[in-house]
């Protein structure tokens, strides 16, 4: 397919205009015209009544303790017990005094919704009441920082009950009318294994303090279950990054570079969305490099130039008040599928819809991963890349082959969210590619998980199946030959769980004439789409 021109894109009333550089391939236009049209029109407004709503769920919870989990019960809570939080501190980079932009430690934001770094939060068990303690900076900060907010600025912005400044804690303890046990949260994050460092306060060690896993059980499990509010947060920042993809996938082309791509998705979702973050590392892959599942890290900065039939698979989601989107697309750089593309395209599209489907409460998720195995292989079947009985494959864990990840996770304030493995949740499988599910939950109306199949062909991994006679005979090697620099093809989209299915949360091209017309240029909004189980 010849490369796309401005004029060829088609007008539309409404133009974006976006000026980039271009690499110097003959053919190829200096300045292109993306004609997707934004539907977000003014910033969001965030209502601070949800983490107010938050604070509430969380502190119900914890009182009513892992008992409620279906774990042992713990000792009942002292009068006058209080829970404690805080928030990051603002860090500098190496040993310099450049001062990274400051993101807020997710929980400490969940529970208080604040920007600023350096901060605690207390919550009485017993009435409720919230305080929050803000940095107290020197007046010289000022002419680097602007004026500085007072007590009362920052008690109208974040509407808790009071503000104090951060090295008045030990103070409000002391003033309390009963000497409170204090509760911390006590954990690690199942992701990562990294553990909460304990909250420092002067006169700490006059206190109590409950180093059990009640508060850290309580906030976690309270962050897997979304609130109204909290959901219509997340509806905006998916469509933000849904429309941002679109403006990439129609500014494609052979010969320009994947960073100017990523450029066009970052500047689009802070633009048009006050997206200021992403919400984790771009993955803007073309070619081979889409069978690297995180590529676009440090050693691999999205700094390939795309060739004329590359397949591309972009992975980019951005963060909005800490909440994140997580999407992924995959698409052929010159805006038509080949014969291949398409056979693999659509056999990771069958499993992303027949997962899509079939989602709904009281579904194992870890049944939801050996169905978009199954379809996916069903597919390949069909293209004549892998021969034999289905279920034969089933056995033998071939998909696990084409698809080594998990098929999703939670996702709220972080990408991959907190409680896919809680102590009352099944434990993490042990078998290849199940193993890397982030969750074997019970699904439950009021998560929000991604749905994210895909087909990849990994060298290392295709070269140990073919040495395993139980993998390789369904393999054949003469059409596996045509693929072994394809790449790979993943679809993701995040979906909340409700009461008789999903809502879908992305807006995203996904059938083969919706993913070419949009690359052509061809539809021009979201609404154009043919978007299964998205709220309209």
């Amino acid at each position: 397919m010849a490369t796309r021109t401005a004029t060829q894109v088609g007008s539309a009333a409404k133009r974006v205009k976006v000026m980039v550089d271009q690499v110097d391939v003959k053919g190829v236009p200096t300045t292109f015209q993306v004609t997707i049209k934004p539907t977000l029109t003014e910033p969001y407004p965030v209502k601070m009544s949800m983490h107010a709503e938050i604070r509430q769920n969380v502190l119900t919870r914890f009182k009513a303790g892992s008992v409620s989990l279906g774990l042992d019960e713990e000792a009942p809570c002292p009068p006058g017990s209080i829970l404690l939080v805080q928030g990051s501190q603002q860090l500098t980079r190496d040993d310099t005094d450049h001062e990274p932009i400051f993101r807020q430690e997710s929980n400490f934001h969940y529970l208080f919704g604040v920007r600023e770094p350096g901060g605690y939060g207390i919550i009485n068990v017993d009435t409720g009441r919230s305080t929050l303690f803000v940095e107290r900076l020197p007046e010289s900060y000022q002419m680097w920082m602007g004026k500085h907010k007072t007590l009362e600025d920052f008690k109208a912005i974040y509407e808790v009950d009071e503000v104090r400044w951060h090295d008045e804690v030990a103070t409000v303890l002391g003033d309390l009318d009963i000497k409170p046990t204090v509760y911390v949260m006590n954990g690690a994050n199942a992701d990562s294994g990294s553990a909460f460092t304990e909250p420092e306060y002067p006169d700490k060690d006059k206190y109590t303090v409950d180093r059990s896993a009640r508060l850290f059980n309580a906030v976690i499990e309270a962050r897997v279950f979304k609130t109204d509010a909290e959901l219509e947060l997340m509806r905006h920042v998916n469509i933000v990054s849904s429309e941002a993809h679109l403006a990439v996938m129609q500014h494609c082309h052979p010969g320009i570079r994947e960073y100017q791509l990523e450029s066009l998705f970052r500047h689009w979702c802070y633009y048009h969305g006050g997206a200021r973050f992403m919400a984790y590392t771009c993955i803007c892959g073309s070619g081979p490099n889409c069978n690297t599942l995180h590529y676009g890290h440090a050693g691999a900065p999205n700094d390939r130039t795309l060739l004329d039939g590359d397949i591309c698979l972009h992975d980019m989601g951005g963060e909005f008040h800490c909440y994140a989107s997580d999407i992924t697309n995959s698409f052929p750089a010159n805006g038509a599928f080949t014969d291949d593309q398409k056979m693999v395209y659509e056999a990771v599209l069958a499993a992303n819809f027949a997962v899509m489907e079939s989602i709904k409460p009281g579904i194992n998720w870890v049944d939801m991963h050996a169905l978009a195995y199954r379809k996916s292989l069903e597919r390949l079947k069909a293209g004549g890349l892998v021969v034999g009985d289905t279920e034969d494959m089933m056995k033998a864990n071939l998909g696990s082959v084409f698809m080594p990840h998990g098929l999703g996770h939670f996702m709220g304030k972080d990408t991959h969210d907190v409680g896919g493995y809680m102590p009352h949740r099944p434990k993490r499988p042990t078998e290849a590619g199940y193993k890397g599910l982030r969750t074997a939950t019970i699904l439950e109306a009021g998560m929000v998980i991604t749905i994210e199949p895909g087909v990849y062909f990994i060298e290392h991994l295709i070269d140990q199946a073919l040495a395993n006679p139980e993998q390789a005979k369904f393999i054949d090697q003469t059409v596996l030959s045509r693929f072994r620099t394809f790449g790979g093809v993943r679809l993701e989209d995040d979906v909340v769980v409700t009461s008789d299915g999903v809502e879908n949360l992305s807006w995203t091209p996904r059938t083969v004439n919706d993913v070419e017309a949009v690359c052509q240029g061809k539809i021009t909004s979201r609404f154009e789409l043919e978007c299964p189980y998205v709220r309209h």
